[in-house]
């Protein structure tokens, strides 16, 4: 994504436009699901808000712009304020990637209602990196490791006599797994790619049949 800076400055801009947006939108849902069961934690914090500045993580954004994969500054949430911890937490990580998604479809359709209405091409040229952006930013934070939000979802899913044993292990390792997962390449690709790439480019096309992911 970086690159595109030298090399389409415009491209660059919406890239970094939709990223604002995806990881606004994505913490922020993190946020109201927290809100609606029961913890006030993020909206204390002034973390249920639109302000992209509010929801910006250094290394997470970084990575995005350097990689295509990344997050945004976590949504702090206290467990004794949910009446079903394991499940509550559960739903209020799987909102983040799930508002991703949603986004992506809405831009995809978007894009798809420009054949019967005339939509600007530089509009659309922004709603095509929307939904490639949100699509990457939506799997790779299902990718089931701490502290990317499919860890606590993988959480919610185990049965109780082995999830909190796992819990343990993906906090104590999930770092360790993602850096691997990121730098240790697989021929010229890393792990990363390798896992994640087909699922975000099948669901890219199916989106929008016809287009190439850039």
């Amino acid at each position: 994504m970086i690159t595109y800076l030298f090399t389409n400055p415009l491209l660059f801009i919406f890239w970094a436009a939709a990223l604002l947006i995806g990881i606004t939108i994505h913490e922020f849902a993190h946020a109201w699901t927290a809100d609606r069961l029961g913890d006030p934690t993020g909206k204390i914090e002034g973390r249920e808000t639109l302000n992209p500045l509010a929801h910006l993580d250094p290394i997470g954004t970084a990575l995005i712009l350097f990689t295509g994969f990344g997050w945004g500054k976590p949504v702090p949430f206290d467990p004794f304020n949910l009446k079903d911890v394991k499940k509550d937490s559960a739903l209020i990580s799987l909102a983040g990637p799930v508002s991703s998604l949603l986004l992506a479809i809405l831009a995809a359709l978007l894009i798809r209602i420009s054949t019967t209405i005339f939509i600007p091409s530089i509009i659309i040229s922004f709603l095509y990196a929307v939904v490639q952006l949100n699509v990457m930013l939506g799997i790779f934070n299902l990718i089931p490791v701490h502290p990317l939000d499919g860890g606590k979802v993988l959480i919610g899913l185990l049965p109780d006599n082995i999830s909190d044993d796992v819990d343990r292990f993906l906090h104590q390792y999930g770092i360790i797994i993602l850096l691997f997962l990121f730098f240790f390449p697989l021929g010229s690709t890393s792990y990363i790619s390798m896992i994640i790439s087909p699922i975000i480019n099948s669901i890219f096309s199916l989106l929008l049949p016809g287009f190439s992911m850039v």
